[in-house]
């Protein structure tokens, strides 16, 4: 029936159209009306124009007669008409007049589509089982098994979503009218292990603001570890948000020097144990030192990871082992976990602490890094320590300590225990301290009642400080100290730097002692004289004599007029002898004032005391001309000490006379008086070197 009705449609399709078709006594304004399908019953399908005397009957013979019926003038349907059954209606009506005369006239009624159905997928709900190491851009669901049809033949648009999070975008299909599902990033067990999909098949766009039939079908997707993962020594660590990637630690050990451990080797942070990431498949895993095992000292378990001694280690040091971990399956598939043995000298004892209990006090409000205090002592910082009977004076410089049982405080390498908060209130805290031996991994324990007060109910002289308020003192009493030792070392070398640097230079540069003279007495009456006898000095000992003539009288040089008055006309007068030490203390102090030694008097009760004396009771007449007061090599060194020290203890007295040190002359007021002339002579002898 329908097949005729496309038929019988493309046939009248090739009439020509009219707008009123009539026939005798009867007509219509169209013969080929449109009628929407899915239409109610008594839809007017179009209306009879009758002249008078004829009647209008529809024709029992028409193919689709019984659709239709005639009320009056109007042609009706008198039932639903749907488009995916009957696209076109054929009717005939017999028009005839009263003498019996007839006419027929026919109406093509064409059904129009309405979009009155859903898209229909063959199959609504899927499950595939998709292995982890598919391959980007395979076919999960081929097109065949997913399109949708419509009965409205629209065209259908899909689109495809997920309901799992974290599983979006490793899904997606062909097209927009392709429907086929394939894989489009690569999977990872560890991060989903199924999904759910929804397929959507609309008859129009997305964005289409028409009326849109929609189906829905769900695709279960179920993922299959594949064995794509190298195996992981535990503990490790991700580096990567996916945890896809796991480093492991360093293991370490220990073992006693020249002997075998029995027992298989105890390791930190755990025993060697490596796993298949893979956790389903979880293949078989083998294990083997690779490098590092020097000697063949030790072995390991292959099928356990468990390291044991061939035979002692015969020197300190340590072994850094390389234990790969390979499965079974596929020996490509491995990891390698570094092993670092240390050999270590024998320990016999264990740490321990003398006392079981500690009682300290803390203060609540204080800064991070506060001292507690003893009880009863809060001016001395608490400190606990662990005693080693494996050393002379117990004390293991490899023991640290710990807090085991609270963040809330932190003990240091010292012992010293110091709090790690501000601590809010006041209360007791029991602490559980550890004292381990890193190089022997031996420990000890011990507990510590913390008993937390207010700060403001402690004097004001307990006042508390911290460690960071003790080092700032400490580093300001030693600046402070380096400057006064400065300050002190600046006034000893101005006041004792020139006795200082004379008595290291007379230890260091001692030598026989030579001539002396009188420098001061030469330079300013024989100046002459005294560059020669310099010359002289320099080749060996100079012996000088000092002959004392009578000359023509000069100025006075003294104070009082009376002394010079009592003084005999001629006046003898002795050298002063200077050894030659002294002499490379004037070189080194050219410009050291010259003091007076002229004395009216001679202190004989000290040999050692040298001067120019003048004799009041000498006779002119007598011919008593020159006193000379000659000094042993021998007592050089002695004499020029004392020299020395009598010199600077008169240095006071003789400050008036060191303008007359250069210049000796003895002279009275009103008339001249004959005065001593110096003369110097100096000659080397065989005689003069052996002094």
């Amino acid at each position: 029936m329908a097949a005729a009705c496309w038929l019988l449609a493309a046939a009248l399709c090739l009439l020509p159209s009219t707008a009123h078709v009539a026939a005798q006594g009867c007509s219509v304004n169209d013969s080929r009306p449109n009628v929407p399908e899915n239409n109610p019953v008594g839809y007017v399908v179009t209306t009879i124009h009758m002249e008078s005397g004829f009647t209008a009957r529809i024709n029992p013979a028409s193919p689709d007669a019984s659709y239709f019926a005639l009320q009056g003038s109007e042609l009706q349907l008198v039932q639903s008409v749907d488009y995916e059954e009957v696209t076109l209606l054929l009717v005939s009506l017999i028009c005839e007049n009263n003498a019996g005369e007839s006419d027929s006239l026919e109406i093509f009624v064409t059904i129009l589509n309405e979009n009155d159905n859903s898209p229909e997928f063959k199959q609504t709900n899927f499950t595939e089982v998709v292995p982890e190491d598919t391959k980007v851009n395979s076919t999960i669901i081929a097109r065949e098994e997913l399109s949708a049809s419509d009965a409205d033949l629209d065209t259908i648009y899909y689109e495809l979503t997920t309901t799992v999070p974290g599983s979006d975008g490793y899904f997606a299909i062909k097209g927009l009218n392709n429907p086929e599902i394939y894989l489009h990033k690569a999977l990872d067990y560890e991060k989903f292990k199924w999904t759910t999909l929804i397929l959507y098949a609309r008859d129009r766009p997305v964005t289409s603001t028409d009326p849109t039939n929609t189906a829905t079908a769900t695709i279960n997707i179920i993922i299959e570890q594949a064995d794509t993962k190298a195996p992981w020594f535990l503990p490790c660590t991700f580096i990567n948000e996916e945890q896809s990637i796991c480093i492991s630690s360093l293991y370490a050990g220990r073992v006693n020097m020249s002997e075998v451990a029995t027992e298989p080797l105890l390791l930190q942070p755990g025993p060697l144990y490596a796993i298949d990431p893979d956790y389903t498949i979880n293949e078989r895993i083998i294990y083997s030192i690779v490098s590092g095992n020097m000697d063949n000292v030790f072995s390991i378990d292959a099928d356990t990871g468990n390291l044991t001694m061939n035979k002692p280690a015969s020197s300190p040091g340590s072994y850094l082992l390389q234990v790969m971990a390979t499965q079974v399956n596929n020996i490509q598939k491995y990891s390698i976990a570094s092993v670092e043995i240390k050999v270590i000298n024998k320990s016999n004892h264990a740490p321990y602490f003398e006392s079981r209990i500690y009682n300290g006090t803390a203060f609540a409000d204080l800064a991070p890094g506060s001292f507690v205090f003893q009880a009863g002592h809060p001016s001395s910082p608490l400190m606990i320590t662990a005693l080693d009977d494996d050393f002379p004076d117990k004390v293991n410089p490899s023991i640290e300590y710990h807090i085991s049982n609270s963040t809330d405080f932190i003990a240091t390498k010292d012992g010293l225990i110091l709090t790690n908060v501000v601590l809010q209130s006041p209360g007791t805290v029991t602490l559980e301290a550890v004292g381990m031996d890193m190089v022997s991994l031996q420990k000890a324990s011990t507990v510590i009642v913390v008993e937390v007060v207010l700060a403001a109910a402690v004097a004001s002289s307990d006042k508390q400080y911290s460690a960071q308020d003790m080092g700032i003192l400490g580093g300001t009493l030693a600046a402070l100290l380096l400057v006064v030792l400065v300050f002190l070392g600046v006034v000893i070398y101005k006041q004792y730097g020139k006795r200082i640097n004379y008595l290291v230079n007379k230890k260091l540069s001692k030598k026989p002692s030579e001539g002396y003279d009188n420098k001061s007495y030469k330079q300013d009456e024989q100046p002459d004289a005294s560059t020669e006898q310099q010359e002289a000095s320099e080749d060996g000992r100079v012996r000088s004599v000092v002959e004392v003539q009578e000359q023509p009288a000069l100025p006075s040089a003294f104070p009082a007029a009376e002394e010079t008055e009592s003084l005999p006309k001629a006046a003898v007068a002795s050298t002063i002898i200077f050894d030659q030490e002294e002499k490379e203390e004037e070189e080194v102090e050219p410009e050291k004032e010259v003091k007076s030694i002229l004395k009216t008097d001679r202190q004989v009760a000290n040999d050692g005391y040298k001067a120019v004396w003048f004799r009041t009771d000498v006779d002119p007449e007598a011919g008593e001309r020159i006193q000379v007061i000659e000094d042993n090599a021998a007592d050089s060194d002695d004499d020029s000490d004392q020299d020395l020290q009598r010199n600077e203890e008169e240095e006071d007295d003789d400050k008036d006379h060191l303008h007359r040190g250069q210049a000796v002359s003895f002279a009275s007021g009103s008339s001249p008086v004959p005065a001593a002339e110096v003369i110097v002579n100096m000659s080397h002898t065989e005689e003069d070197n052996s002094l």
